[in-house]
């Protein structure tokens, strides 16, 4: 029903930035809630950031002032927008939106994020 894309991970320097866009396709218009999540290397998923139609906006405290997530709803498309990155921050990206009158979760295929010197 839903399709979501990632792009824009790759490897950066320590302190360095990226962009991460999410670009959804089919049935988008019982999706209430938009987020990116990240799995480390031996860590289970974990949610970075989260935005509602509405606008409301939660990030992890491990990202807070660093990251900021956005949306363009006439591009169907969502972003993460990742400053000041860390080591710590490598993970795979994936996207995931969410429905809550069909309780279901839709995600991406992942994007590699590796922060490294």
């Amino acid at each position: 029903q839903v399709q979501l894309v990632e792009s824009g991970g790759g490897l950066v320097q320590p302190g360095g930035s990226l962009r991460l866009s999410c670009a959804a396709s089919g049935s988008l218009l019982s999706i209430d809630v938009m987020g990116w999540y990240r799995q480390a290397p031996g860590e289970q998923r974990e949610s970075v950031a989260g935005i509602t139609r509405g606008g409301s906006i939660t990030y992890a405290d491990s990202v807070k002032g660093r990251f900021t997530i956005s949306r363009d709803f006439a591009k169907n498309t969502v972003y993460l927008q990742m400053n000041s990155l860390k080591p710590e921050d490598t993970a795979v990206y994936y996207c995931n939106h969410h429905s809550n009158r069909y309780r279901q979760d839709y995600w991406g295929q992942g994007t590699q994020v590796t922060v490294s010197s």
